[in-house]
């Protein structure tokens, strides 16, 4: 590989931001010591997954992965976009006593594979569509996946601000960003749907100046159950929610939505989940979300969401924790003149993704 190629030794940390930057700065990618002394080394399954899914929607990428799988050679193609069907892999009725030991994971839920594409969508040569099957509730592997629920409240108005709001080619669609979930799924069978849509922008035309964080004005919110949840359990997490947030608001509507497998067709695992986004007078939005946990009360996941969603307000950034890194991405991605954005704690996913935008493109 040239000089010019990208090159990291500490294996498979912020894989799916490395190759993403690797396809939009056009520099080969070198990752070594991935899991070198795991217990399985190697790349994991829902990794491989992740680079044919990269594979279908680009033409001339190539990639090579050494026996043991713990060395990555990556030489990005042109993103072309179009309609894709991806399959994620699951679990099994095995992983439902699981360990939940990272090393060993074999499956994420799609919003993991979601998070991953966000940064390309927008620039291929036509309109993305995807089609995910797989988990779109629940935690996989004690792993904090940003849900699909998350990104269809958060980063899609995000890209609105960008300018990523319609394609501005005449020969494709006019219609906007999508998220669209036909069926859910949770871990670890999954057996859920998702189908996401982004327009063609050829580039992000100017940047932003987003700083006024505003005044909260009101919360929204969904408390979601698959199969074998009984339907009480929602309402006692919206209920327990909405008793922490209106000591401060009165303007608080939390959903619950009950999905089982005779009505909707819905995976055969069981999860509560619930998602909270507050919106301020300037537009700002903020999402937080969690899961049911083992042996916890309803009451007690509505009260922490709650108390997250206001722990999230405090920071006081113009974009919440879990969608930082993306948006100092597409900030990298816009003209030369000088981009301002308001943001609240820096995570330390944030911290190194601050770093290997420095290193491909030299911005700080």
């Amino acid at each position: 590989m040239s000089t010019n190629t990208l090159r990291f030794e500490d294996g498979a940390v912020q894989f799916r931001q490395r190759l993403a930057v690797s396809i939009l700065s056009q520099r080969p990618l070198l990752i070594k010591n991935i899991r070198s002394d795991a217990l399985e080394p190697g790349l994991r399954p829902y990794e491989i997954s992740f680079l044919r899914l990269l594979d279908q929607i680009s033409n001339g990428t190539r990639i090579e992965i050494n026996a043991t799988g713990t060395q990555l050679r990556f030489a990005p193609g042109i993103l072309t976009g179009g309609e894709v069907e991806h399959e994620c892999p699951v679990g099994s009725d095995e992983d439902k006593n699981q360990d939940n030991d990272d090393s060993l994971a074999k499956y994420r839920s799609i919003g993991w594979y979601l998070e991953g594409i966000l940064p390309l969508a927008p620039f291929g040569k036509h309109d993305l569509t995807v089609i995910w099957t797989g988990i779109t509730d629940g935690t996989c592997y004690n792993q904090d996946d940003p849900s699909v629920d998350y990104f269809k409240a958060s980063a899609l108005p995000l890209l609105g601000h960008f300018g990523i709001t319609a394609s501005d080619d005449a020969l494709e669609s006019n219609t906007g960003p999508e998220i669209s979930i036909l069926r859910r799924g949770a871990s670890p069978l999954g057996g859920g749907q998702v189908k996401f849509h982004c327009p063609l922008v050829r580039k992000l035309e100017q940047p932003i100046d987003w700083t006024d964080v505003g005044k909260i004005k009101r919360i929204r919110g969904n408390a979601v159950s698959c199969t074998l949840v009984s339907s009480s359990s929602t309402a006692r997490v919206a209920y327990a929610a909405k008793g922490v947030l209106q000591r401060l608001l009165p303007d608080v509507w939390i959903h619950t939505d009950v999905h089982t497998r005779k009505q909707h067709q819905c995976g055969s695992s069981p999860a509560l989940n619930v998602h909270l986004t507050a919106q301020s007078t300037t537009g700002v939005i903020m999402t937080v979300e969690d899961g049911l946990k083992h042996r916890e009360l309803p009451e007690d996941l509505g009260k922490r969401v709650a108390s997250k969603l206001l722990q999230e307000v405090q920071y006081g950034g113009c974009v919440d924790s879990d969608l930082q890194s993306l948006a100092l991405l597409y900030m990298c991605l816009t003209p030369e003149d000088a981009s301002r954005l308001r943001i609240g704690r820096l995570t330390p996913f944030t911290i190194e993704a601050l770093r290997l935008y420095k290193l491909a493109w030299g911005v700080e």
